[in-house]
């Protein structure tokens, strides 16, 4: 393939971070004439692309943000007052630009190295007490992907509780409001399917309810804005042995009674309200509250509170043992992104007004209603909801005419049927939006109307019946009351920051999880409101933008994947094996073989593949790999065999987690195929493919694509990301449908997220990565990922051994050192991946997929200087290593033991360990002048699953610290 000479002036040459000039030296390091040798000797002949990627010619920079204007000048943002789980929000500029815009927040990896991530911690501890608050439970996860995913993992929670609490005996009804908003209800009915649970969609007062419904699900509002009392309710679903989760409007919370205050087992909702713009369906933060006697079987992530080595407090996550790579097929859930980043927004929304503000935010929304409804029943109009808090349901003559007057004077109302319209009113509104609203309905019903007379209208709760009124204190911790100037806030924030390491700092070198550039050109139209602004339910003629970009996204995915249909739905990349699973397994039962159900998964497969398997249904079956970390092919056709009445799929990661193009790949799928099953490719290593092979080329039959590693989507401390998932012509019309907005045909999945195109906004972001490269570009950048993988791992092997690699002699973009040769000295894993925090480093990948090793993947965007770098820090770790296997550096008390290093341990009066300060801070030279300071010790673990705290400590443990 003729390769490109890029220049300055393109965007290539400044995603990819070795330059022209460095390049030789690199391939003399590895014994190579040239790049395209290196590849041949990578990649398997048999599968390779003898064509170039046919995608449009490449723009620069300047040239995409010119384009991405006119395409945004495309969708037409009205004032959305459709409800249904989104409203408009406004971000405070602080926060939008201290955070949401900020590389400081949105390039940093998920904190599961706790030390380099305390700003990110204590600010998601934050959003798990503004839940707790408000919702009046006990604990709260560190979000989940949306709110109907949200419900989802509440009925599968209560499925499992249910089965323990009866021993087994299956109890599978569960019963969901007909009140619940119907983007969740498709969501719950796809999460129902492969669990064989009969979802119950009923009127829940008049349902008679029985000792076979394991669990209910109510909407607080309600979905046409009734404030509905549950309690009766709740109290009679406990006799029955059932739980109760309540999705709840968060920002209702602020003056309604708290769900945890009438019974409900778990409290679901979206807290996209607090300050994330809607971004046409997202990202935002799913929340999920329960009571604490079930925190160890509540799905998503937990920060907690701990110690460090010196006793100091220190925040990580809690009850890591029930994530999905360590636990696979018997992990609570398969999350594997959650939405930090847009959590992290939502409690600093919670931190920057405080109880007063919130409560006057909702209180302003409350008393706009109020004054809305009065004003229509002067005008003769009928309002159903007796009891509401921000939506008013309106019978009208006529729906549809209401709608287009509504549409012509720049709004969108709901339309709930013939006769009814729905009206709800958000932090936007202004008086002047519902002097106008009023004058919709006045001229649809002939009249005319005056300027309203708001001083008539208070802005409170007090209209509110006492049964529903929040009597309760919410938000009382001192971080919701401190910092409410915008100095303040914008000095917290930066505090916080600089507690984390991010891209910011240096190269983030995990394997798996590619932590490459997010250019600033791919995220700036994000915060454009003609993106942001945009609800995901409006009218498709006010979308034309965002359904441009979706179709050239779909098509340039399919091109790239060698695919004949897209889905940019799931919101996740974990979401997407789910949806592939489950496309695969709607395939099967249209063709009469619903008895497929067992899925082959390779040792060498990502963590998340088993957990999700059983999430859809599956019975794992696991398949040896040899010592080189291939597949073991005699073992698959074995169990193939074995299974091939039952087998429904292969899930296989390419190349392997190991790191590895296996040369049998063809024959693997060829095999699986031949007894009945479909292949599944993770795409968590598709950056290794992307030009010169294809998921197609190598025989399978759907992917998901991890957006937030391959295609540029940041990290955000954990979240967002997105999973879309391409298919063959065969499993195309499985693809997930969406009722609420007109997707998919009679054989479509249910919905597997809220909305239609999942995180919608964010797709922006793989959009302008794809349109600024190129094929040329996105081909070279696989390249030179491999490239640096390579050169890496041949000036780090001869000093750490490397596992496995291909038959040639190299890897993939990844690859896996062993630290187990230093075992007998008493060195772990652990100890490499904490000392190299005072390096200014983050950690490889640790002990995944192989205890006791790391997973080294460099990225495309690194400069040979930053590799070089890291080299020279690995070396001198080796060395400090070597002082221990000798016996000349202390067991116990060494370097890499009592890493890392606080500048408070350094500046103490006394130092007792047998090594200089000068070799604990600053072992090399460049440190000097550029040292990332790490706030706390090392974390004691133990004692934060023991002392388990999930919400933000009591003013008291401040005060009792030492300085």
């Amino acid at each position: 393939m003729k390769k490109k000479n890029f220049d300055h002036k393109d965007f290539p040459s400044r995603h990819i971070g070795p330059q022209s000039d460095e390049l030789r030296s690199m391939l003399d390091t590895l014994g190579v004439a040239s790049l395209d040798e290196l590849i041949d000797q990578v990649v398997p002949a048999s599968i390779r692309r003898t064509d170039p990627l046919r995608l449009p010619e490449a723009m620069s920079e300047y040239e995409y943000l010119q384009w991405i204007r006119s395409v945004a000048g495309k969708n037409r943002v009205l004032t959305s007052c459709l409800g249904q789980g989104y409203s408009g929000t406004i971000t405070p500029s602080v926060i939008r630009r201290n955070i949401f815009e900020n590389p400081g927040w949105y390039t940093q990896y998920t904190p599961y190295q706790a030390e380099i991530s305390q700003g990110r911690l204590e600010a998601l501890l934050n959003y798990q007490t503004m839940i707790i608050d408000l919702t009046g439970m006990e604990v709260a996860n560190a979000s989940l992907l949306d709110e109907g995913t949200a419900a989802g993992e509440a009925m599968a929670m209560f499925h499992a509780l249910a089965a323990r609490e009866t021993n087994g005996i299956p109890k599978n009804k569960f019963l969901v409001s007909e009140k619940v908003l119907a983007q969740t209800i498709e969501v719950v009915k796809s999460r129902a399917l492969p669990l064989n649970i009969e979802v119950v969609v009923a009127d829940h007062e008049r349902t008679k309810v029985d000792g076979s419904f394991f669990g209910a699900l109510l909407q607080y509002p309600a979905q046409d804005g009734a404030v509905i009392g549950y309690s009766e309710f709740i109290g009679r679903f406990h006799e029955l042995g059932g739980f109760v989760a309540v999705a709840a409007d968060l920002l209702s919370l602020a003056l309604l009674k708290p769900p945890g205050e009438f019974g409900a087992d778990v409290v679901i909702g979206n807290s996209q309200r607090f300050g994330v713009p809607m971004g046409f369906g997202g990202p935002h933060a799913g929340f999920f509250a329960t009571r604490h006697e079930h925190i160890r079987v509540m799905p998503g992530r937990i920060i907690g509170v701990s110690i460090d080595a010196h006793g100091r407090r220190a925040y990580r996550m809690t009850l890591q043992t029930r994530e999905q790579h360590i636990r696979r097929e018997k992990a609570t859930s398969n999350i594997c992104t959650a939405q930090a980043l847009l959590a992290i927004m939502a409690g600093m929304y919670a931190v920057y007004h405080g109880p007063a503000g919130i409560k006057r935010i909702a209180a302003h929304v409350h008393g706009l209603t109020k004054a809305l409804e009065a004003e229509l029943q002067i005008l003769g109009y009928r309002q159903t909801n007796n009891v509401y808090f921000d939506t008013l349901n309106i019978e009208v003559k006529s729906s549809v005419e209401v709608i287009r007057r509504a549409a012509e004077a720049g709004y969108n109302l709901r339309h709930v049927d013939g006769t009814h319209v729905g009206v709800s009113l958000d932090e936007t509104t202004g008086r002047r939006d519902v002097q106008n609203i009023l004058g919709i309905f006045a001229a649809a019903a002939g009249k005319k109307t005056n300027e309203i007379d708001f001083q008539k209208y208070s802005e409170s709760s007090d209209d509110l019946p006492a049964a529903f009124s929040r009597t309760s204190e919410c938000l009382t911790h001192p971080v919701f009351n401190t910092h409410h100037s915008e100095t303040e806030m914008m000095r917290y924030i930066k505090r916080l920051e600089n507690r984390d390491l991010s891209l910011m700092h240096a190269m983030i070198p995990l394997g798996s999880c590619t932590m490459k550039l997010n250019a600033a050109s791919e995220l700036f139209p994000v915060s454009w409101p003609e993106f942001g602004g945009l609800h995901p339910f409006v009218p498709a003629d006010q979308t034309e933008g965002y359904r441009q970009i979706f179709r050239e996204l779909e098509e340039a995915l399919c091109e790239i994947t060698g695919f004949a249909a897209a889905s940019l739905q799931p919101n996740s990349g974990a979401q997407g094996e789910f949806t592939g699973l489950m496309v695969i397994r709607a395939y099967h039962q249209d063709h009469g073989s619903s008895d497929r159900n067992v899925a082959l998964i390779p040792a060498s497969a990502h963590g998340t593949n088993p957990a999700s398997a059983v999430m859809a249904g599956m019975r794992v079956i696991v398949v040896r790999c040899d010592e080189m970390g291939n597949i073991d092919v005699a073992d698959l056709e074995n169990k193939a065999a074995q299974h091939k009445g039952s087998l429904a799929a292969l899930m296989v990661t390419y190349p392997s987690t190991y790191g590895i193009f296996e040369e049998r790949i063809r024959d693997i799928c060829a095999i699986v195929h031949k007894y009945g099953g479909l292949v599944y490719m993770d795409g968590a290593n598709l950056n290794a493919q992307v030009g010169l092979t294809s998921p197609a080329l190598i025989g399978a039959d759907v992917c998901h694509i991890n957006l937030h590693k391959t295609f540029a989507i940041p990290h955000g401390g954990g979240g967002p990301g997105m999973g879309p998932i391409c298919v063959t012509k065969e499993l195309a019309p499985y693809l997930p449908g969406h009722r609420v907005s007109g997707l998919g045909d009679a054989k479509a999945i249910p919905a597997v997220s809220s909305a239609a195109w999942g995180s919608a906004s964010i797709l922006l972001i793989s959009y302008a990565y794809i349109k600024m490269l190129g094929a040329e570009g996105l081909t070279e950048a696989t390249r030179m990922a491999i490239l640096n993988a390579n050169y890496l791992k041949a000036r780090l092997e001869q000093h750490y051994p490397a596992l496995y690699q291909g038959k040639n002699g190299r890897v993939g973009h990844e690859f896996i050192l062993t630290l187990k040769p230093f075992k007998a000295a008493g060195i772990e894993v652990e100890d490499v991946a904490k000392r190299l925090m005072d390096y200014s480093f983050h950690a490889p990948t640790v002990s995944f997929p192989v205890a006791g090793a790391l997973m080294v993947e460099p990225t495309e965007s690194e400069p040979k200087g930053e590799l070089d770098r890291f080299v020279d820090a690995m070396l001198s770790i080796r060395k400090e290593i070597q002082e221990v296997v000798e016996g000349k550096a202390d067991k116990n008390d060494n370097l890499l033991k009592n890493a890392p290093h606080t500048a408070i341990e350094a500046m103490a009066d006394s130092w007792s360990h047998p090594y200089s300060r000068e070799r604990a801070l600053f072992p090399v030279a460049d440190l000097r002048e550029n040292k990332f300071w790490v706030p706390v010790g090392r974390i004691n673990n133990t004692y934060g699953d023991r002392n388990i705290m999930c919400s933000c400590p009591p003013v008291e443990m401040y005060a009792e610290e030492q300085p």
